[in-house]
Order: structure tokens, then sequence, then C-alpha cells
């Protein structure tokens, strides 16, 4: 039996320390990680049990939230941000699947997620897909080079799932959010999700301390105020902050809570 995970790391990608991106691919069942990935990824579930949980509904959020904004809110254009190595249900195959004209630009600045970005550029003939290698902290240069492929003079879904944890001073993340709304026209989109400690998260707390002494980058979790504050000037849609498992989880009852937050503004 081989072994999981890619066999020669690319030159610019540390194989000796966790990345989130191949940890998170890990909790999602993929094979495109490392030993020390898989070490770490299974100690923090030992930790916290639950994360596997967050993970899947993390990704079955952004099916939801794309089938809507592609669907019922007619969004033709999505800059996926800190997209993360490719799974099942990309952002693009979601929302080519309702609106096959669909135009989508992902984001990332780990090599890893480069190395696999022409498994993110396939699309519908009708629609487009770009890969764009930058940091979630350089919102100029997203915006310019994400212009190249969007039509930013038109409604755009931004998609910020599980990144801006990673901006640890909440100012400077706040200030993110705003720089790449404001560019935008009225009718784009903001979703976002995070951790968070207020949603049963016992365990997350010593979880990310674990993470943070062990691995890339560092996290840390936000309060609903302070995840609220990144949705101000925007018409948070129903059912506003939520879990992100119970967005719109459909009929069937409630779900599962889990410690994530959930939520998708609209620019008035």
């Amino acid at each position: 039996m081989t072994e999981p995970g890619p066999r020669t790391p690319p030159s610019r990608v540390r194989a000796d320390i966790a990345h989130n991106a191949r940890v998170w691919n890990h909790w999602l069942g993929g094979a495109d990680n490392y030993p020390v990935d898989r070490a770490v990824g299974d100690r923090v579930t030992g930790m916290y049990p639950s994360i596997g949980e967050v993970a899947r509904a993390d990704r079955a959020f952004l099916g939801r939230v794309v089938r809507h904004l592609a669907g019922d809110a007619g969004i033709g254009q999505f800059l996926d941000i800190g997209t993360g190595l490719p799974t099942a249900d990309n952002t693009h195959e979601v929302a080519q699947h309702t609106a096959p004209d669909a135009r989508v630009v992902y984001v990332d600045n780990d090599p890893i997620v480069l190395e696999h970005a022409r498994s993110l550029l396939t699309s519908a003939p009708e629609g487009a897909t770009e890969y764009v290698e930058a940091d979630a902290r350089d919102p100029e240069l997203i915006l310019r080079t994400a212009g190249r492929t969007l039509d930013l003079r038109r409604p755009v879904a931004v998609m910020m799932l599980g990144i801006l944890n990673f901006v640890l001073d909440t100012d400077e993340a706040r200030g993110i959010v705003t720089k790449l709304m404001e560019a935008l026209p009225s009718g784009s989109h903001l979703v976002l999700t995070h951790p968070t400690t207020e949603l049963g998260g016992e365990g997350n707390e010593a979880a990310m301390r674990f993470w943070n002494e062990n691995a890339n980058p560092p996290i840390t979790a936000r309060s609903r105020t302070e995840f609220a504050s990144f949705l101000d000037g925007l018409d948070v849609l129903e059912p506003g902050i939520v879990s992100c498992s119970r967005w719109r989880a459909g009929s069937h009852g409630p779900a599962p809570e889990v410690a994530q937050f959930g939520a998708v503004g609209r620019k008035p």
C-alpha cells in the first residue's frame, strides 16, 4: 500500500512543518498532505474531536451558498480568496453547474495550492476560471489581477471561508474586507466562515494553542461581535450569523452545530 500524499514536495514547500491547506485536506479525507500534516491533524482531532465535522460543514456551507448566489441571486462572478487544495465541489464546479457562464477567480499564496491550480482551472466552456497567487493581506493586488477575468463593475461574490482567522489582528482583517467590498458595486456579496469558541468549541482553545506551536500559519478564534464587524455596512442574508452547518441547511430538522460561524452579506 502506498503512503497517501505527494511524494516529492515542490521546491518552495516545507514538508517538515504542518500547513493549514494540507491538514484541512487530510481532515476532508484527501491525499494531498504529508506525514507531518497527518500527525498534527490527528493530534488536533484528539484534542478537538469535532474538527473533522467543522471541515465538512464548512465545505457543505460553500456548496449551499454558491448554489444560492449563482441561482436565486443571479451572481455570475466569484472571487474565492484562500482557496486551499481542490477537493470535491469546488466553487467553480458548484457555480457552473447552476450557471455555466459563471466566472471564478481563485486566490491563494500556498505553493502547494499553486501546484494544483490546473485542477482548479477546468471550466465549463461558457464560463471561465483563473488562479491568482496572492496573499489575502494584499487586496489591491487581488482586485487588480482578478479584474483580468472578472468585470468588477458588475456584482461579485467574495468568498472568504476560513481565511480571516489567519489574520490575527482584527483591525487588519476588517481593513482587508473593507478594501475589497468598497471596490465592488452594489449587489456584490461577502461570504464568510470563521472559527469561534462560542458555539460549543470545548477543546478548541487548547487545540489552537497546539496548532500555533506546531503548524503554519497561526490561527485565532473570534467572538460573534468581532465576526459581525466584518459585515458592517452590508445587509446580512437570513438566517444571519449562525453556525455554518445551520445556514439554510434544509427542511430535515436543525443540523448539528459546529464551532464555526457562517454568514452572507449583500452590499446595498
